[in-house]
């Protein structure tokens, strides 16, 4: 690279602190919410936790991802990662689950932009050919930081407090902002341009909906209700208002014509399904862990190490074989199988299951995803030209928010209706329980209650991840349906870039 051209280790160094940012957040959060919700208000509301963080990164990642098209990719990601950074702070000092829940959407609408706004930077500066080894290191740095976000989590519950588990955003955010305000330079274009409000706003609406009728449907609300019924009708109105708002946009948020790409529309599909299993399960196997083997936070995140480093592997070694070969179709179609077992291996876990069982089920799931998640976004970007790259990034991510949405609700109320039944079923009718069950609660019950409840909970996860594998099976259907494209040897911007042997180098050294 020219000297007149950006450095690529200090490029670098600014988006991996950007996806560290966002890689601990979720991983700290992971080990955590069975304290979080048993001090704030019950267990019915750990999937709202998530959900509104992801519903809010969703809706506004393709949002994210036109502006910085239109303005550059500096300005957005800075503001990014400021909203991210107050919502972390209000989510510390949240005083009940209404407020955390609140503040958690917040952070939402800034974490929407993290990744989609880095994997843009990438898709401006790298070349396809050689982007599979630039998001291998990528996926390097999720699995390294999110080993060490399940054990900073449970070292703050055990130790401190949950609250800083989003207080120690803080510091890594500022550093993030210094480090992005001296390593970019995106050139921000000062024409006029339409900003699509409506679609935005139709979008949030009929997403919002989906997932109100599937988290609260058949839990809060009955599926005859007049509020269920209404946010499915809401739902059929919205969906196509804004398919026809996008058609009749000057500069739409989500270009219909990106679904006449086949390679799109494919990784797309495989994305939602992917993110549907992913987001969904994964939020309960910390809640197998503490309560079924009764392991603290700071265990329960050591216990996920496996899937991290599964994640850790295979990212790196799949982008080395993208760029060594120029193929990708390969990678998800073996990734989402591997996600298959990995999921009915989980959906065995039981009371008297040994803990390395769940290792084991943990690190295929992570060897799978690491063969998934980034392939799908390098596919993407390979099949569109410059002036898609930021809405064609913060599609392919959208959609897999989507499905983890969804996922996470659907499975959260699969969830909330197994434990009433299994406690029902389990415990005596003469045995009083605490209102709030948290692993805390349940340590404390006498022994014969305490080993009905645990057995409850065990029987209760065990749909949840028998529904994820098979939707890890749709996935691997899908995966069929991706076509290998060359990928081009030059950037979207027709930049060159170190040989390989060079940049490989610099990705180590930043």
């Amino acid at each position: 690279m020219t000297e007149t051209r950006q450095p690529i280790r200090l490029i670098f160094a600014a988006l991996m602190l950007v996806l560290l940012l966002a890689s601990l957040d979720q991983t700290i959060v992971s080990t955590a919410l069975p304290t979080i919700v048993g001090d704030l208000g019950g267990l019915a509301h750990l999937s709202w936790v998530v959900t509104a963080y992801l519903l809010a990164a969703t809706v506004t990642g393709p949002l994210y991802g036109k502006l910085g098209d239109l303005y550059g990719r500096k300005l957005v990601l800075q503001t990014a990662i400021g909203i991210f950074l107050v919502g972390s702070a209000l989510c510390g000092l949240s005083q009940n689950m209404v407020e955390l829940i609140g503040f958690r959407a917040l952070q939402g609408l800034g974490a929407g932009g993290l990744m989609v706004v880095t994997l843009a930077v990438v898709g401006d500066i790298i070349p396809p050919r050689e982007r599979g080894r630039y998001q291998g290191y990528f996926g390097g740095v999720f699995g390294v930081s999110t080993v060490i976000g399940p054990l900073l989590g449970g070292f703050f519950v055990d130790h401190l407090s949950w609250r800083w588990i989003f207080y120690v955003n803080l510091p890594v955010g500022a550093v993030a902002l210094a480090v992005i305000a001296v390593a970019f330079h995106s050139p921000a274009e000062r024409t006029r341009h339409a900003i699509d409000y409506l679609g935005a706003f139709l979008l949030g609406s009929a997403l919002s909906a989906i997932v109100l009728f599937t988290s609260l449907g058949g839990t809060t609300w009955g599926w005859t209700s007049w509020q269920v019924l209404g946010l499915i009708g809401a739902t059929v109105v919205l969906v196509p208002a804004f398919i026809l708002a996008e058609a009749r946009a000057v500069e739409p948020i989500l270009p219909l014509s990106l679904f006449r790409n086949r390679v799109f529309a494919a990784t797309s599909a495989v994305g939602f399904v992917v993110g549907f299993a992913l987001f969904g399960a994964i939020t309960y196997l910390p809640l197998y862990l503490q309560v079924a083997k009764d392991a603290s936070p700071t265990r329960s995140g050591l216990q996920l190490t496996p899937l991290m480093g599964g994640v850790l592997v295979t990212s790196i070694v799949t982008g080395q074989l993208i760029t060594r070969f120029g193929r990708y179709r390969i990678f998800p179609i073996i990734g989402t199988a591997v996600m298959a077992v990995a999921m009915v291996l989980l959906s065995r876990l039981g009371v008297a299951t040994p803990t390395w069982v769940a290792a084991v089920g943990s690190l295929v799931l992570g060897l799978g995803l690491g063969m998934t998640m980034q392939v799908l976004v390098v596919a993407a970007q390979n099949s569109v030209d410059r002036g898609m790259m930021g809405v064609a990034t913060s599609g392919s991510t959208l959609f897999r928010q989507i499905g983890g949405s969804i996922g996470v609700a659907l499975f959260g109320t699969i969830f909330a209706n197994r434990i009433h039944v299994e406690l029902a079923q389990q415990v005596g009718p003469g045995t009083a329980l605490p209102k709030t069950l948290t692993p805390g609660t349940i340590g404390q019950l006498p022994t014969g209650a305490h080993n009905a409840v645990v057995e409850a909970y065990a029987l209760a996860l065990h749909p949840v991840f028998l529904a994820a594998a098979g939707v890890s099976i749709v996935a691997f259907a899908l995966t069929w349906l991706v076509r290998d494209m060359p990928l081009r040897t030059h950037s979207q911007s027709g930049d060159a870039i170190p040989p390989p042997r060079d940049a490989e180098t610099a990705v180590r050294a930043a």
